[in-house]
């Protein structure tokens, strides 16, 4: 696996950006699924290549994660916990935040609860929208957060993406006028890039509030015993109106 430690700036918060406008990119439909273990598992993986070098997951523990994705913890240790932390500790990032502030005008934002601030179709989409802009800092500019001040550190699975001008549009780059391409030289395809977006995404919904499988699944249960006990308490009731008739 690939470890970024100190400049793996993961793209779902932008740190810094300038004053950033409004997108009007139409956002491809993404639905959750906290049943997918696989994904979830995949987008864990992805998680603490690519981001955790930057931004932590403060309110959320390994140990909680893995036990909840179904990972052993020799597994956690050995392929999921760079730090050098114990597997009960919080994910914490490895970045200074004084460093990160002079590097990047602000520290990276934590993401434990970036899915409930946005959601998990915007994160999917903010992903898969970089594009190259050499006016911006970090040479890319993204569709669904315009002027972000993020590089994007998943072009070596994505590839290079660029903004190619439509009939009847502006100049290449211009945001408004231009339609995503991607130069085919990523280590992934079009769909297995695709997945992995989704994947974080989708474990970003999960860490976002850990226990909402667990109180789907009780509710399940809440509901059985609810209607038991209507049942129950509708034949209790039929033979009380035996007496009173």
């Amino acid at each position: 696996m690939k470890i970024r430690v100190l400049f793996a700036v993961c793209l779902l918060v932008p740190g810094i950006s300038a004053a950033s406008s409004a997108s009007d990119w139409q956002m491809k439909e993404m639905t959750p699924d906290l049943e997918n273990l696989p994904s979830l598992q995949e987008g864990f993986r992805l998680y603490v290549n690519y981001c955790i070098g930057c931004h932590s997951l403060k309110y959320q523990r390994y140990e909680r994660t893995v036990d909840d994705l179904g990972i052993s913890h020799d597994i956690a240790l050995q392929n999921l916990i760079f730090t050098g932390q114990k597997i009960g500790e919080l994910m914490t990032s490895a970045m200074d935040p004084e460093q990160a502030k002079s590097w990047f005008g602000a520290p990276p934002p934590d993401l434990t609860m970036v899915a409930r601030v946005r959601d998990p179709a915007w994160i999917y989409n903010y992903l898969q929208t970089f594009y190259v802009d050499e006016t911006r800092p970090f040479g890319v500019n993204n569709k669904v957060f315009p002027n972000a001040g993020m590089p994007h550190v998943l072009t070596d699975l994505q590839g290079v993406q660029s903004c190619a001008p439509v009939s009847g549009g502006g100049e290449t780059g211009e945001a408004a006028h231009c339609e995503l391409v991607v130069d085919g030289n990523g280590l992934y395809s079009v769909e297995e890039y695709d997945q992995a977006t989704y994947d974080i995404a989708n474990f970003l919904f999960y860490v976002g509030d850990p226990s909402r499988l667990e109180r789907h699944r009780l509710g399940v249960y809440v509901l059985l015993f609810l209607v038991v006990l209507y049942v129950l308490t509708f034949l209790l009731g039929r033979e009380y109106n035996k007496e009173v008739l």
